[in-house]
């Protein structure tokens, strides 16, 4: 049987206006990870030295040609395994993914309200004996060996990258050229192999269509994840979203830049179409790496799990967070049913989890080290959020309503600029689909266009 080794991870086969200066908005579309092809996601619980990393790729094919390889500190014994729901990683996902809002101008000539303060918020295991003795004579020792659900589990170690490489080869893992260094450098520091492959005859009684997550805990003194196999039979650059879930704060990367994705600012009406949205995303994304020359990960999101402005998902319940790995919720904690989407108010019991999504684009020659991360005291609330403002659109004679108006074409050919900045989008395009004509960045003096848009007589 072919078997495909893949190794951790992706490749797991692994400026605002005062008027909006409070997030309360109507939520429109998000940037999840489905936007993205050869994407991996990481769930990753950290808390001290205890972490609870549950890891899912999008793998298409047949589930024969599955094999994850992951370099691991120790042993792990059985109930240290587990298989996650898609749908909980999902709701992660949804949950914080950048997200698109919209606005609809007050009437400037109305006064204005007085805001309220914001709340603070087993199968064939390789049990032959002469296996067993040809692995021995490679320097390779069968640690453990377990069947978990649908997955066939061996926990290897090895005397050297060369015995553990043939040892795959000849069980029928096909394993990329490139490999042997990036496993000799990980058996350097006394790193186990965790490889996972399917027991077809568990898959065919579960009733799964996909493949789930897999997940596993450990106590470990570094908090990192280890990349490096997954960059040697890439085919090109690959998408990971690491979803970190801690006590503390945001977490960070300490060996490559973490920077926040571009926020905040307003889009033209247009984007509110599910493939401009997906297109304007995935062009931002790709203008921002390549502004950090690929070499950084990047901040998409940062918020206390307990509530979101505006909201995407839902948050979590402590059931959902549970399943993901996070220990320190209690198990009578907060499982009610979440309030309808909007402004979510912190529920009774405080479920203490701070997640921060980091999303990279990585391939060997940018990251060439595993990702080290950091556990920082920073709470400040981050979001990947992009604006649509829907102009005012009745009468308004008064001094501020006219100033309101003439002001109106100046915005709209700011949002051009900003979106052409944004994505390295040719700006006569963008203007031309927001209806704004002409080329010049320093034109927006003239209320034909916006008097004849509604109807208006021009005066």
């Amino acid at each position: 049987m072919r078997k495909t080794v893949k190794g951790l991870l992706g490749a797991l086969l692994l400026g605002v206006s005062s008027q909006a200066a409070a997030f309360c908005g109507f939520y429109v579309a998000k940037a999840d990870t489905g936007l993205f092809n050869e994407s991996s996601q990481v769930v990753y619980v950290r808390d001290e030295n205890r972490n609870v990393v549950t890891m899912a790729s999008d793998f298409k094919g047949d589930v024969k040609d599955f094999a994850l390889v992951v370099p691991v500190p120790t042993v792990l014994k059985r109930e240290q395994i587990n298989v996650a729901n898609h749908a909980t990683l999902e709701h992660l996902d949804a949950y914080s993914a950048p997200r698109l809002v919209e606005y609809f101008d007050e009437d400037p000539c109305m006064p204005m309200p007085v805001m309220a303060p914001a709340p603070m918020m087993k199968g064939a295991m390789m049990e032959d004996a002469t296996v067993q003795r040809r692995a021995a004579d490679l320097g390779v020792k069968i640690e453990a060996q377990y069947t978990v659900a649908e997955y066939d589990i061996l926990l290897l170690s090895a005397k050297e990258s060369g015995g553990l490489i043939t040892w795959l080869t000849e069980q029928g893992y096909k394993l990329p050229p490139g490999a042997e260094p990036v496993v000799g450098s990980y058996l350097k520091q006394d790193m186990k192999f965790f490889v996972a492959r399917v027991n077809l005859q568990e898959y065919s009684k579960s009733g799964y269509t996909r493949l789930r997550p897999i997940q596993i805990a450990y106590n470990h003194d570094k908090f990192m994840l280890p990349i490096r196999l997954g960059t040697v039979n890439a085919q090109g650059k690959q998408e990971l979203f690491v979803y970190a879930l801690t006590r503390t704060g945001r977490v960070e990367t300490t060996n490559y830049r973490t920077v926040k994705l571009p926020s905040d600012v307003d889009v033209p009406a247009y984007i509110k179409d599910k493939d401009e949205f997906a297109s304007f995303y995935r062009d931002m994304f790709r203008t921002a790496v390549d502004k950090e020359n690929g070499k950084a990960v990047f901040l998409e999101y940062a918020w206390d799990m307990n509530w979101c402005d505006p909201c995407a998902a839902d948050p979590l319940t402590d059931k959902e967070l549970r399943e993901l790995g996070v220990f320190w919720v209690a198990a009578n904690g907060n499982d009610a049913q979440p309030q309808p989407r909007g402004m979510m108010m912190p529920p009774p019991q405080g479920q203490d989890v701070y997640v921060s999504r980091l999303h990279v684009r990585y391939d060997r020659d940018n990251f060439p080290e595993d990702l080290m991360f950091q556990t920082t005291g920073d709470r400040e609330n981050f979001q990947g959020r992009y604006i649509i403002r829907h102009p005012f659109k009745g009468e308004a004679s008064c001094d501020a309503g006219k100033q309101y108006f003439r002001e109106l074409p100046k915005r709209q050919v700011k949002v051009a600029e900003t979106l052409a900045r944004l994505t390295n989008r040719d700006i006569s395009g963008i203007r031309k689909k927001m209806g704004l004509g002409g080329s010049s960045s320093n034109s927006g003096g003239d209320d034909d266009w916006w008097n004849s848009m509604w109807g208006r007589q021009t005066k």
